[in-house]
């Protein structure tokens, strides 16, 4: 960012540059502080320092098809859609409808715009009228040659402790009570000869889009996590079967075992290994169980439901349907995508700003007020010549002592400015860790989803082989169980990797910033807030 500065004339000679420094602003006006510019990034063009494969690896299981890396695609702001669930796009719909975190970003954007508004209000004059009645009693016992007022107005002269009057007499030394009527119009101008009200409302104005950017994270922090709940979801209710399946094995490899020991064929030990087999699977449910629940429970408050509300839409892993073709955004594009980067800059636009304004503090300051008006004792006599007055009043002031407080406001608003382009830089280094991270989980759980998927193949391939030598009178019923069991592990394993495959396209839509700046129509509410 530039030193600051200002942007008035100057001067060849130096010993007339303040002054005619000071002449020109007072003439044009000038914006004192410096002009915001983008801190220098360090170059990155890639996420990673050897180049990332064409596309991950693939598996012949649902979400094990191979993705590859678009560079050339820009992300749909509706990207989840691509998952081709009906049920999952009318859950977010719903829940962009009613979430109160939405509710909330949205006011709170209004009342940044409005902010504003009421500081543009301050480059125009004040007008204000005044109306100002007084009815007054005097004490009589004043005496004297002064003057008194009767009640109707006209005017009571006394002389040597004797009143007087045309027309009538006051008592002597008895009050006098009389009515006034003042009537003004009062205008008033500080103009804005330094810029102190025009970077007052540019620090505004990028709050404001700090507040914007803000509701367009809550969205698609929403979204994101509407589809991760989701997905959750399918792998518990997959996970939940898996484990049932187990415990029924578990069952029939005690129930077997049982029989076995009182035919004398097996050894209690070996029923005690059954029995603690089937335990160690019963233990697994209640977690799933409640982990299930919990899931439902945070699907309820995303819709900004009720927890006793009724929710149709289920999921499962099946109807998922995984994504090709991943948009990859190149880091210099990433920076004007990802909301959080975005309104990082926000905010240090309004602290370069607020420099601007400590900056003005510390120079001359200007009011012009005048006023116009009528003053009499009759309310029908304000606007005569007699009772017509006007004011006009300028006013110059410059701080001389303060005690050093607005050089050191002027400092402090510096050093904000220097901790804002940190905090900016620090968010632009997680975005791209944010997305690095996505991209090596896409790759890896990829890979895991493909031994995963060839494991359970051989579990299959080892069950269905084990069931016809069963059959052939080869191996005993509680052999075949234990192959079953074996088999069924595979599954979970299978369905962890297929969740962590669409987890980690979901993460990556949304570390590549959502595609919300390319949306074609916002929801009616993010348009009323920000037409205000």
């Amino acid at each position: 960012m530039k030193r600051p500065t200002h942007d008035c004339g100057r001067a060849s000679a130096p010993i007339f540059r303040p002054a005619l420094a000071w002449a020109l602003c007072a003439l044009a006006g000038c914006t004192v502080g410096p002009d915001y510019e983008r801190p220098a990034l360090a170059a990155s063009s890639g996420y990673s320092q050897a180049p990332l494969p064409e596309s991950t690896a693939a598996a012949a299981v649902a979400a094990g098809a191979a993705q590859r890396l678009a560079l050339t695609q820009d992300i749909q702001a509706d990207w989840w859609t691509l998952f081709r669930s009906p049920a999952l796009n009318a859950l977010i719909e719903r829940a962009f409808a009613a979430n109160p975190d939405i509710e909330a970003a949205q006011a709170a954007l209004r009342v940044a715009q409005e902010n504003v508004a009421a500081q543009r209000g301050f480059f125009f004059p004040t007008v204000q009228a005044d109306y100002t009645p007084m009815r007054s009693k005097i004490a009589g016992n004043l005496g004297g040659n002064s003057p008194g007022i009767q009640g109707d107005g006209s005017v009571i002269e006394t002389y040597a402790g004797t009143p007087r009057s045309e027309g009538g007499t006051a008592p002597f030394n008895g009050p006098v009570i009389y009515n006034f009527h003042t009537a003004q119009l009062t205008v008033g101008f500080v103009p804005d000869l330094f810029g102190a009200n025009r970077r007052q409302v540019e620090s505004l104005q990028a709050e404001a889009e700090f507040q914007r950017l803000q509701l367009e994270a809550a969205y698609i922090t929403l979204a994101s996590n509407v589809v991760a709940a989701a997905i959750q979801e399918a792998l518990l209710r997959r996970q939940i079967a898996s484990v049932d399946a187990i415990i029924d094995g578990r069952r029939q490899s005690v129930a077997l075992a049982q029989r076995q020991q009182r035919a004398g064929y097996a050894s209690r030990l070996d029923l005690a290994l059954q029995e603690n087999a089937l335990a160690q699977a019963r233990q697994l449910l209640p977690a799933l169980e409640r982990q299930f629940e919990q899931t439902r429970a945070l699907l309820r408050a995303l819709l900004g439901a009720t927890q006793d509300s009724e929710l149709p839409e289920t999921f499962e892993l099946d109807a998922l349907q995984l994504p090709e073709a991943l948009p990859l955004t190149l880091p210099s594009r990433l920076v004007e995508q990802r909301p959080d980067v975005r309104a990082a800059e926000a905010l240090l636009r309004s602290a370069n700003a607020q420099v601007g304004v400590a900056t003005a503090a510390m120079l001359p300051q200007i009011s012009l007020d005048g006023a116009v008006g009528g003053a009499a004792s009759h309310f029908d006599q304000m606007l005569w010549k007699s009772g017509k007055f006007f004011d006009l009043e300028a006013n110059i002031s410059q701080p001389l002592f303060a005690g050093g407080t607005l050089l050191h406001q002027k400092r402090a608003a510096e050093q904000a400015r220097r901790v804002a382009a940190a905090q900016y830089r620090a968010t632009v280094i997680a975005a791209f860790q944010n997305v690095a991270d996505a991209l090596h989980a896409i790759y890896t759980n990829a890979d895991a989803l493909a031994a995963a998927a060839q494991a359970e193949q051989s579990a299959r391939t080892s069950l269905e082989l084990t069931r016809r030598q069963w059959r052939g009178g080869y191996i005993d019923r509680l052999a075949l169980l234990e192959v079953e069991q074996t088999y069924h592990q595979a599954t979970l394993d299978l369905a962890q990797a297929q969740a962590a495959r669409l987890g980690d396209t979901a993460a990556l839509f949304q570390a590549l910033g959502g595609g919300w700046q390319r949306r074609a129509s916002a929801p009616e509410s993010e348009t009323t807030a920000t037409a205000r």
